[in-house]
């Protein structure tokens, strides 16, 4: 991991939603960070683009583009793209954490790996690209710096549709190449034209590291690297690796052929090949080299896409066989002790084809974790029949991947018996139904069926039904965990308005307004002249529309001067008196703060929500004694 301590992006609460915790790597075309994604409480690797990137308008229009198109690929072999965005200068990509390391890690601690081994990481490579191919995507850095082994042994392709997004830039033109060169197919050189089968050039290419240690074709400089791209066929492995299976050496020369209509059609038809090769490869174990042997070149350092001006590139027989060993003359003279040997002989052939008769046990292989074709042919290899079940949902096990096995791994069992495969489906997830405009009874209902949970919380709401949904949390059409909660919020329908101290005209207004008959009485009281002071039925409470509303109201005085002096309250003697300001109409916590800027303790009541103030006491331009009370209505 990159253990630099001084990025201004860690600690970054990104987008309002990302908390960067660390900087895990540095590339070519971009940083890669382990972030927290806060709303989904789940950790992600954030992909930020390079300050050069994120500043040319072209790019970031084709990186969003690409990214949705990424988005949309669901392969267990592929690292699942989440979100996208931008935040100020920084453009990011929001990807699955994948704990582990790069093949290019792999390839540096062990120089180069068993052919049998290798194309048990290039077949889920290849699926992934293949299930690209068949969407019409084109990765276009196919290279080991790409590719993740995760911790649990899963084998994930990353950073699809990156490289199409930089030929977007002003960084290139005309004559540019986009890739990395060692991976680089001849039509990518020469013209900068990529398709399918430019990856599956590059996969042959990786193929041959892999089993070699090294990469076909060095040089000084890129060019002339990309020069043998064009010119030179790539040898074969066994060149530098003799015990390498002829099998790999025509897999690598299929897939490297320098005429693109002379390599598989796309990735799908190298895994099929690749698959078979698998399958037909003996067990293995790799010899050490001997003195007469070629040694490989060291392994290659790591490599960064290119962005890379393209040049004009279009510039001992065998001996005698020995001699079979001569004949044995002489006669046999059979005696009794001969004959006796040879009955004990007989006997001795005949326990032991008994004994060869019995079965032969050998220990389960785990299987559980791995891609289901590299575990079908792996038990085949050992000499197992494969039967594979019906697959069964897992939140642990990616889909296409060996959730369990009959029997379990490390028990004994006949080598030539039937072992039972259950693939994992993924993580089960359900979409969550229209919920809007329902009953409760029925929408809970509908939530049961699809294997949800549901709660309620209620509003008022009048121009809706009471009892029938008005939105749901989360929203329709939004996967979920099978037994996840759904919120529904449901209508309260009419209810009660909160009149308490509302300026009786505004109380009658209001009544009306929500379809209520107002019936007002007042009473001699010492509160403020002309507001309620009391109401049936209470505030909230839930009501018919046309019911009666009883609303008391403190008895009206000429003004609120005259209320003052008859109360002859001396408790505000020498207190100093502000005008009230004026804030209906205004934001509510503008509203609030502008009131109590000028003095006055606030007072907030809930009428519809609106989070606009629509009524006031005492109202605007009133004075009222310093720190008195305002209440406003939204």
């Amino acid at each position: 991991m990159d253990t630099t301590i001084a990025d201004p992006l860690v600690g970054r609460l990104l987008d309002g939603r990302y908390r960067i915790e660390s900087r895990i790597a540095r590339g070519g075309m971009a940083t890669v960070y382990l972030a927290l994604d806060t709303r989904l409480d789940r950790t992600v690797a954030l992909k930020v683009m390079h300050g050069s990137l994120a500043e040319d308008p072209a790019f970031v229009r084709r990186f969003i583009g690409e990214a949705k198109s990424v988005a949309s690929l669901s392969h267990p072999n592929v690292v699942h793209v989440f979100d996208q965005g931008t935040d100020g200068d920084v453009v990011y990509l929001s990807m699955e954490y994948v704990p582990g390391r790069t093949l290019r890690d792999v390839l540096r601690q062990r120089g180069r790996l068993p052919g049998r081994e290798a194309l048990e990481i290039m077949i889920p490579v290849l699926a992934a690209l293949g299930a690209a191919h068949q969407q019409g995507m084109v990765h276009r850095d196919v290279k080991p710096e790409n590719v993740l082994l995760s911790d649990d042994g899963r084998v994930k392709v990353v950073d699809f549709g990156l490289a199409r997004a930089i030929e977007a830039t002003n960084q290139t033109r005309t004559g540019v190449m986009i890739g990395t060169i060692g991976y680089m197919s001849p039509e990518q050189v020469t013209t900068g034209g990529a398709d399918v089968r430019s990856d599956v050039y590059a996969a042959g290419i990786m193929l041959f590291e892999l089993v070699t240690g090294q990469q076909p074709y060095d040089g000084e400089t890129p060019m002339s690297v990309a020069y043998r791209h064009v010119h030179d066929t790539v040898p074969q492995p066994s060149a530098y690796v003799p015990e390498t299976s002829q099998l790999i050496d025509n897999l690598v020369a299929h897939a490297t052929a320098r005429d693109p209509q002379d390599r598989p059609a796309d990735a799908t038809a190298m895994l099929v090949a690749a698959v078979e090769a698998h399958r037909m490869l003996p067990r293995e174990t790799t010899p050490p080299l001997s003195h007469s042997q070629p040694h490989p070149r060291p392994p290659v350092a790591p490599t960064h896409t290119l962005i890379q001006p393209r040049a004009e590139v279009l510039t001992a027989p065998a001996g005698p066989a020995a001699p079979p060993p001569p004949a044995r003359k002489g006669g046999f003279r059979p005696n009794w002790f001969l004959v006796g040997l040879a009955v004990v002989m007989v006997i001795a052939v005949g326990v032991t084809g008994w004994l060869v008769a019995q079965p032969t046990y050998v220990m389960m292989p785990d299987l559980v974790g791995k891609h289901l074709s590299v575990a079908k042919s792996e038990a085949a290899r050992q000499g197992f029949k494969v039967n594979v079940a019906a697959g069964e949902y897992d939140e642990k096990f990616g889909e296409g991947t060996v959730l369990s096995t009959d029997p379990l791994a490390q028990t004994e069992v006949k080598q030539d018996s039937t072992i039972t495969l259950v693939p994992s489906l993924g993580a089960k997830r359900v979409t969550v139904p229209n919920l809007v405009g329902m009953a409760e009874a029925d929408a809970r209902a509908k939530i049961a069926e699809v294997g949800l949970k549901a709660s309620a919380i209620r509003l008022p709401e009048p121009t809706v039904p009471r009892g029938i949904v008005i939105r749901s949390s989360p929203v329709v059409g939004e996967s979920v965990k099978v037994g996840a909660k759904v919120n529904l919020v449901i209508s309260a329908g009419l209810v009660m308005p909160d009149l308490d101290s509302m300026p009786k005209d505004d109380a009658i207004r209001i009544l009306q307004e929500h379809g209520l008959v107002p019936d007002v009485k007042e009473v001699p009281d010492d509160d403020e002249p002309c507001t309620v002071i009391a109401q049936l039925p209470a505030a909230k409470t839930e009501v018919n529309a046309g019911a009666r509303a009883e609303v008391t109201v403190a008895q009206c005085q000429s003004s609120w001067e005259d209320w003052f002096d008859n109360n002859d309250n001396d408790a505000t003697d020498g207190q100093e008196f502000r005008a009230v300001p004026g804030v209906m109409g205004k934001n509510l916590k503008d509203a609030r703060d502008e009131l109590r800027a000028a003095g006055f303790k606030v007072k907030i009541r809930k009428l519809t929500g609106s989070g606009v103030v629509r009524i006031q006491r005492p109202l605007g331009g009133q004075e009222r004694p310093a720190w008195s009370e305002v209440v406003i209505w939204h």
